[in-house]
């Protein structure tokens, strides 16, 4: 006999197998969202045009997204399926409400939403049958965390004889109707306004709900306009204007606007459609077609319209203020800061000159690397970002040069006069050239940084004129520069800093372990670069630079011909690790890719492979990296090379691929400049039967992956 604990769970096992099995319903839902399909009509005459649409009850404290999904998210997606004869139009979006996170700013909805579409009934549907209606739902519901979730809908309507009652639908569809942004009665337009802002400016009809009302404007399409930035509201006699700032991608001359202008507080909002033009400016170069060799090819999406050069050097500013905290800058700016406090004994006028020569070594270098850029495109070379870390040399030499920065740090030298000190350790020498040479430094171990806002202004940069591209380039050295200027120059900051004592010496030492950490990792790159012999050179380069600098240390109370002795001696050590770095880095040729790849999870790129995978139907994922990128890294072993991502590859089939630009190759650096960017790391996903490629942000994390993948990839 079967007992009654048994039978409880044959009950249950066969009740979840029923539903498993049983066709989708009007209804299904989540932890998170329940959702429905509606319709206007609870029955359809042949020829119809009736609404439909999907219902999504929402839990307290999460939320789903608009089809601009703001800072991050995915916007809702409805696949239809209908009879031959049918057909869906696209969904009709109610006005959104801001969702803020910390730092990020996010458009969509909370607790409940309705997303219709119009269906147009075929004319020859036949009259006693039923139209069967089915939607494929995905979201991305997100509050701390953020969670991607789909559901199956179904609803039959029956088909009846013209004249015949079709009976009420629900009655959810007129309040989502009057969600709907209506036209505007206000003419729009747009114009530049002080600090880099943009003024839309409303007029032409009654201002009275517009200037007593909240208001707030939610751009249809990411890019043109920030969405974080607090937008402002100034009221003139004949106009009101809302300020708001220019995004990664501002409005290039002529470009169009389009977006939703919320009028009154949460809760209480009215939706209007706005529409308004980027003003051509005189500067402005005419529109042209790219000639037909520099279209994109097959499944590469149209290229970015082009930044206005004042967007441009406001974007590599911010990038290069963000440069300070990536970790290959970071210990560098650590280092002066310590330096400012030693020098507080100082006068504040030399304070601030210290500044300024750090500065200079910044701006210097940059000014070096855009006349070179420059160069080389007149040369016809097709050159980024980072592009001299392709050559192995140099990738020995800032090796070289960190090593040493790192034994000087250690107190294994002193910095002086001698040949060993040249070069190798100016960055911690004292006085104005030690803060000269430090500037120098840290533009240098910045370039195989990619911070925010760099990419599109180095993009627009590297294809505008030499003055342009130069502006650009000092705008970025301007930012990497600032914090420290500011420093010296506003004693209210220095009063933040801690109090000089025997820690800071401690705290120097310790500082040379990223140096070594940085070094190890560049003598890494050139592994994969050149090979082992490249190797063994380095390392036999690094114990002879370690020679150089102890034998001039221990000379420093020798007599004079001891002293000559042993810098001279430290002179020939170190030409010889210099030599020897050179022709055993030189000699060894590049290692070819299929050599470099670790492991059978992802294949190499290339236009061929992509077509073909994606005539195929298959989803592919497309990581353009290289391994002296240091953003690249972290976002492969942070994002990428996570369980989660890993497993949102598995279960929806799809292909990695990567595009590798640790050597120079003209077929990534023609993708590169497909999508507005002149460097690595840049991260593409084409979803089954997508027309272009969805472009990820160039800092990724675990969930944005995988939400990008399981919310298109099926």
């Amino acid at each position: 006999m079967i007992d009654r604990q048994r039978l409880v769970w044959l009950w249950a096992l066969s009740a979840w197998l029923a539903q498993a099995v049983a066709e989708p319903g009007p209804e299904a839902g989540t932890a998170q969202v329940q959702a429905s399909l509606i319709a206007s009509a609870a029955a359809v005459h042949p020829g119809d045009r009736i609404w439909i649409g999907v219902h999504q009850n929402i839990i307290p404290h999460w939320h789903t997204y608009w089809k601009n999904p703001g800072d991050s998210g995915l916007a809702t997606r409805i696949q239809y399926q209908v009879p031959a004869g049918t057909a869906v139009g696209d969904i009709q979006w109610p006005t959104p409400g801001k969702i803020v996170v910390g730092p990020v700013v996010n458009y969509g909805y909370e607790r409940a939403v309705t997303l219709l579409s119009p269906l147009q009934v075929a004319a020859d549907a036949p009259v006693g049958g039923d139209l069967p209606i089915q939607a494929k739902v995905k979201w991305l519901v997100c509050a701390e965390t953020c969670i991607p979730q789909q559901v199956e809908l179904a609803l039959r309507l029956p088909v009846v004889a013209a004249g015949t009652p079709v009976g009420p639908g629900s009655d959810l569809i007129e309040t989502a109707k009057a969600s709907w942004p209506i036209d505007s009665p206000w003419q729009a337009n747009l114009e530049a306004s002080a600090g880099n802002t943009i003024k839309l400016r409303l007029g032409g009809a009654d201002l009275g709900d517009l200037r007593r009302q909240p208001l707030w404007f939610y751009p249809e399409q990411w890019g043109p306009i920030n969405h974080g930035f607090e937008q402002s509201v100034t009221v003139a006699d004949d106009a009101v204007a809302i300020v708001l700032k220019p995004g990664d991608q501002p409005l290039a001359a002529g470009q169009i606007l389009n977006g939703v202008l919320a009028v009154g507080p949460p809760g209480n909002v009215r939706g209007y459609q706005i529409q308004a033009a980027w003003p051509a400016m005189p500067s402005a170069a005419p529109a042209t077609e790219p000639p037909a060799a520099t279209q994109p090819g097959p499944g590469i999406a149209e290229p970015p319209s082009a930044l206005g050069l004042a967007a441009a050097l406001a974007l590599a500013l911010a990038g290069g203020l963000i440069l300070n905290l990536m970790p290959c800058v970071f210990p560098v700016l650590s280092l002066k800061a310590l330096a400012l406090l030693e020098q507080a004994k100082h006068q504040p006028r030399q304070i601030r000159r210290h500044g300024w020569c750090y500065a200079a070594g910044i701006l210097a270098s940059f000014a070096g690397l855009a006349a070179l850029l420059i160069g080389l495109k007149a040369g016809g070379a097709s050159i980024g970002w980072g592009f001299q870390f392709q050559s192995p040399l140099f990738v020995l030499a800032v090796a070289y040069l960190l090593f040493a920065v790192g034994l000087s740090l250690s107190g294994v030298f002193t910095i002086g006069t001698s040949i060993a000190g040249l070069g190798s350790g100016l960055a911690a020498r004292g006085g104005y050239a030690g803060s000269f040479f430090t500037g120098v430094l840290a533009a240098v171990v910045a370039t195989p940084c990619t911070a925010p806002f760099m990419g599109a202004a180095i993009g627009f940069a590297v294809t505008r004129p030499a003055p342009e591209l130069l502006a650009v380039f000092l705008s970025l050295g301007a930012g990497l520069a600032l914090p420290y200027w500011l420093l010296c120059h506003w004693p209210a900051l220095q009063r933040w800093l801690p109090k000089p004592g025997a820690w800071m010496e401690t705290l120097k030492q310790g500082l040379a372990f990223p140096m070594y950490a940085t070094a190890t990792w560049l003598v890494w790159v050139l592994s994969r670069q050149a090979g082992p012999s490249a190797v063994a050179a380095a390392l036999a380069g690094c114990v002879l630079i370690g020679l150089a600098a102890w034998l001039c240390q221990i000379s420093r109370n020798a007599g004079d011909f001891k002293r000559r002795l042993a810098n001279a001696s430290a002179g020939g050590v170190l030409a010889l690790a210099l030599a020897g770095g050179y022709f055993g880095v030189d000699g060894a040729g590049p290692v070819p890719a299929a050599v470099r790849a670790k492991s059978g999870d992802w294949q190499a790129y290339s236009a061929e492979l992509l077509n073909r995978l994606r005539a195929e139907g298959k989803p592919v994922f497309v990581n353009f990296t290289a391994d002296w990128c240091i953003t690249c890294l972290v976002n492969e072993k942070v994002a990428l090379s996570s369980d989660r991502v890993q497993s949102a590859f598995r279960e929806r089939g799809v292909v990695y691929l990567k595009g590798d630009w640790t050597h120079r190759d003209a077929s990534v650096a023609q993708v590169l400049a497909d999508y507005g960017r002149s460097g690595v790391p840049l991260y593409l996903y084409f979803a089954p039967g997508a027309g272009n490629a969805e472009v990820l942000p160039q800092l990724l994390t675990p969930d944005l992956v995988a939400g990008v993948v399981q919310a298109t990839g099926l």
